[in-house]
């Protein structure tokens, strides 16, 4: 068994996670549908005290349950955050595969999709330090569970969607390494 994480532990994880959310994915709208389910209170932090893949699973099935049983009017998304397993972003990337197929075993995968973010993430085209890699670098290794008929809705309220990745990839270009660093200024000063 795994112990769990510390109550303070786990706040102040949260609290890195909605920094991130809040400066990075919103302040950049890197995702444009993430503010008002953010401002309207209906994302879902859960850490894991997961220290192995096995557990990590348990999670994401019993979050994905969770998810499914809830009214979206009030818990729409969720991002699993699990400081303590996949720690190296080749064995995350490895693994995303088993966190998809637990969504097929779960039954929901008419419902549900992963979107991955990690603090090393990055793409199979790029450099370890390219800064296209930082839309989807997050202060913690962490799952995020989407609905399906949440992003059916955000393509209909945006329907230059698909060009949403070449946006993000312009916009980190243009702030570059040394504005990614500014944004995380007020957490250094603290």
């Amino acid at each position: 068994m795994y112990t769990e994480l510390h109550t303070t532990e786990s706040d102040a994880i949260i609290t890195a996670t909605r920094n991130w959310l809040e400066r990075a994915v919103i302040g950049l709208n890197l995702c444009p549908f993430a503010k008002s389910v953010h401002v309207n209170q209906r994302v879902r932090y859960f850490v894991s005290s997961a220290q192995y893949t096995d557990e990590l699973l348990d999670d994401i099935s019993s979050e994905l349950r969770a998810l499914h049983d809830a009214n979206p009017d009030v818990c729409e998304t969720t991002l699993l955050i699990h400081p303590g397993v996949l720690n190296e972003f080749i064995e995350y990337n490895h693994f995303l595969h088993a966190a998809n197929a637990e969504i097929s075993k779960q039954g929901l995968a008419e419902e549900f999709q992963i979107a991955s973010f990690h603090p090393d993430y990055q793409f199979g085209d790029a450099e370890p330090d390219d800064i296209d890699n930082y839309t989807n670098r997050s202060p913690y290794p962490m799952l995020h569970l989407l609905r399906e008929s949440s992003i059916t809705r955000a393509v209909v309220a945006f329907p230059d969607a698909a060009d949403i990745y070449e946006k993000n990839i312009e916009t980190l270009r243009r702030l570059g390494h040394v504005g990614w660093q500014r944004l995380w200024v007020a957490d250094d000063a603290g």
